[in-house]
């Protein structure tokens, strides 16, 4: 087409369209669908126009259950961050996990650890004067007035109930059993009453006392029939030097609960345990630590960092810092169990007094061997031999000398109390001994003590 062309107008197209509208005009459903458009906004603007307060409060009664609801959610979620917020302003959390494995022990194991306080009946005492030249009727003791000499003097006027010590312990079952040191509750004419985390007090009864270890149990019960927390007990078996440890005891006999922290410094341990109302005993096979165990704390646990019982605090070295002694817990479970079934603890006893064989031993008594256990008298002339013992049942004698126990050796690291102690009474043992230069056997039937 050349650019000086008019367009062409298609005439047949046009009048199509036009056809098309006038069809569309003509339909009745399209009127009826615009018609019903013009008069629902003709009544809307009238409703407006002339009822607008009936409109508004019928909005606003449909829409008011619903704003209720959204605001009562809205305060329950805002409720709800504000107690987090709190507990998490309330609780430390820390970031490091050594220090939160501690704070997690120390608050799964404190209700279970309980503080023993022990009362006396105690003389109590009056004071009194007297003139010491009373009885003298001589004008030489006469010193004029104002001058009598009075000399105080005391008498015992009944006695008065006072606390006279403290000591720690922990539950082991949920019967009200508490694992303690014997030598806090060694005092029969004392009375102990146990306080519990809570601030509970419960009158204790001692159940048994170990003849061996200076372990003890008592028992305390409720009035209401409620449970106690029982702590969990952990496998000393296991125990490694320098893992962590935590001690909980009361401490002094005054602070409730004190926790301190430390590693396990030793094992194996072999000390003399001396006591302020003269207890003393040998402990054998013990733990040391340097979390620090304070006078009073005697008979609380030695934890591991799984808050488990892995000891019971006994000891502290005089004169030392942060050298701490714990019986191993699985010592303890023995005495547990022995309690529960039978009500008293009961060892295997053989019957000698002896001394382990060292270089000092075999100089003096000039003995052929570096090892054993030599029975001797006592130094103030105890008997070498118990009478009636299963060892003077079995022929045993002053200066024999035990070398083995059902060929087991016995020796400094591995003493004979430690060997009889894995045996029950009424077990039959067999004993290596030399005596009059030859090697003879023995055979023994255990004893019981308790």
């Amino acid at each position: 087409m050349n650019i000086y062309d008019q367009p062409q107008v298609n005439l047949k197209e046009i009048k199509e369209i036009i056809n098309k509208f006038i069809k569309v005009l003509q339909n009745r459903v399209i009127w009826g669908v615009f018609l019903a458009i013009v008069v629902i906004i003709a009544m809307g603007f009238l409703v407006q126009a002339y009822f607008p307060k009936y409109f508004d409060s019928q909005i606003k009664s449909f829409l008011a259950p619903i704003e209720n609801q959204l605001q009562k959610i809205k305060n329950e979620n805002l409720a709800q961050k504000q107690e987090l917020v709190q507990k998490q302003a309330t609780f430390y959390v820390s970031p490091i996990s050594y220090e939160q494995a501690i704070i997690d022990a120390v608050k799964q194991t404190s209700p279970s650890v309980v503080s023993i306080i022990i009362s006396k009946n105690m003389p109590v005492y009056e004071q009194y004067f007297t003139d010491p030249f009373e009885e003298f009727d001589s004008p030489f003791f006469d010193f004029g007035p104002g001058f009598d000499i009075q000399i105080p003097q005391y008498k015992q006027k009944g006695t008065e109930k006072k606390e006279i010590g403290g000591g720690s312990g922990f539950i082991v079952s949920d019967d009200g059993l508490v694992l303690t040191n014997k030598h806090v509750v060694i005092d029969k004419d004392a009375e102990y009453t146990v306080l519990t985390n809570d601030g509970k007090k419960y009158i204790a009864k001692v159940l048994a006392l170990d003849p061996v270890q200076d372990l003890a149990i008592v028992k305390i019960t409720s009035q209401n029939g409620e449970k106690f927390p029982a702590i969990k007990l952990g496998d000393s078996a296991g125990i490694q030097i320098g893992q962590g440890a935590i001690a909980i005891g009361n401490a002094l006999g005054e602070f409730r609960n004190t926790v301190s922290v430390g590693i396990v410094s030793g094992l194996s341990r072999t000390i003399s345990a001396f006591g302020s109302s003269g207890f003393s005993e040998v402990l054998e096979d013990i733990i040391q630590t340097d979390a620090a165990i304070n006078s009073g704390n005697s008979g609380g646990p030695l934890l591991n960092l799984k808050g488990e019982v892995i000891g019971v605090n006994t000891a502290m070295a005089q004169g030392a810092n942060s050298i701490g002694f714990a019986i191993p817990i699985n010592r303890a479970k023995k005495d547990i169990a022995q309690v529960i079934a039978t009500n008293k603890i009961t060892y295997p006893f053989l019957g000698v007094r002896y001394s382990l064989v060292n270089e000092q031993i075999k100089e003096k008594y000039k003995l052929s061997y570096d090892y054993g256990a030599l029975v001797l008298k006592g130094e103030k002339g105890e008997v070498a031999i118990t009478a009636g013992s299963s060892a003077e049942k079995a022929g045993l004698k002053e200066n024999d000398l035990i070398l083995e126990i059902n060929s087991e050796k016995i020796t400094q690291e591995n003493s004979m109390s430690k060997i009889i102690q894995k045996y029950n009474p009424n077990d039959k043992i067999n004993l290596k001994i030399f005596r009059d230069g030859k090697e003879i056997f023995i055979e023994v039937v255990l004893g019981e003590r308790s």
